[in-house]
């Protein structure tokens, strides 16, 4: 039998006390930094730039995998393929992907009502997976959201256990020792996530959580991460201006939308979704050939739309120039 259902936090919802401090240092983490800033790390795939980093913690994985991101998990979001690219900064190995979409044959199924996880262009993570040149584990999602109380235990029927079913397979098939982690803010996620992995004796992974989030989002964009907008659902963000641009297009209007309505300049309460086409992490990338707009919701102040991929390709990537190969490779204490 499953706890009795309560509302659940909103998306961006988070607590500064107990459970989330605990979640942070559950995570291996840096050493605290000098005050000249953060140490410099090693290099990123697709960066000339050698740098050395200083890792501490009592866990340290020789495998990393899959890199799922809750709630940007494996489909493509830019919190989850920055959280991977931390991770290979602090020495860990990517060795598989895992996504969890909706069932085919569902109605209105790019964009699932679901607490944890994003399914908005999720038809393009074959691609990412390519583009990555890394195996793709995928689940479909069976449950809902039925246990939604701050404490999860494990639920019959409950979406959280089509993440325990995806992750047990993974951890069979590529025998991993942890998962990498795109979280930021969700207490709600979070702790479902720490169920889920402590089930299975998995180390999450996340670099991101309670990271500034402006600080954040300039990172992202100086470290060659290519993502663009693929969902808007907040007032000020107009799915005909915004949809299709670039984060480093977006960096100005976000911000400005941040002081004005108290937008999260990160999209971790729920305001837009992303999909990455390019990164250091990319052996090749994604260009897309069409697309078209979707109204999922058609509110006068804040409607809530999204992209639907409709082709796509990969192409090779130019070697870059180490003059122009800006990645924030941080290592940030816990």
């Amino acid at each position: 039998m499953c706890p009795r259902a309560q509302s659940a936090p909103g998306a961006g919802e988070a607590s500064n006390k107990g459970p989330a401090r605990h979640w942070r240092l559950a995570f291996p983490s840096a050493r605290p930094v000098s005050s000249e800033g953060p140490s410099p790390a090693s290099r990123l795939p697709g960066c000339r730039t050698t740098r050395k980093a200083q890792i501490g913690g009592s866990f340290a994985a020789r495998r990393l995998g899959p890199g799922c991101g809750l709630p940007h998990g494996s489909h493509g979001g830019k919190d989850s393929c920055y959280n991977m690219m931390q991770c290979v900064v602090a020495g860990h190995q990517i060795v598989a992907l895992a996504n969890l979409r909706p069932a085919e044959n569902q109605v209105g199924s790019d964009e699932l009502d679901s607490y944890m996880y994003q399914t908005v262009g999720h038809h393009a993570i074959d691609l990412y997976a390519e583009a990555m040149a890394l195996p793709l584990y995928r689940h479909t999602i069976r449950g809902r959201s039925v246990d939604t109380g701050r404490v999860y235990t494990k639920c019959e029927g409950d979406e959280v256990e089509d993440l325990y079913e995806l992750l047990k397979l993974v951890k069979e098939k590529e025998e991993v020792e942890g998962i990498s982690v795109g979280a930021i803010l969700s207490d709600y996620q979070r702790v479902r996530v720490e169920n889920v992995c402590k089930r299975l004796n998995l180390q999450p992974l996340a670099y991101l959580w309670q990271r500034n989030q402006e600080d954040l989002l300039r990172e992202m964009i100086s470290s060659n991460i290519q993502a663009i907008i693929i969902k808007v659902a907040a007032l000020g963000l107009d799915p005909d201006k915004h949809l299709g641009k670039t984060l480093d297009q977006m960096e100005p209007y976000l911000l400005e939308l941040s002081k004005k309505y108290g937008v999260h300049v990160c999209g971790e309460g729920g305001e837009y979704e992303t999909f990455t086409l390019d990164c250091p992490l990319f052996k090749k990338k994604i260009i897309v050939d069409s697309s078209e707009v979707v109204i999922h919701s058609a509110d006068a102040f804040a409607p809530v739309a999204y992209l639907r991929f409709l082709e796509l390709h990969l192409e090779d990537k130019v070697p870059p120039v180490s003059d122009n190969c800006r990645t924030s490779n941080y290592i940030h204490p816990s």
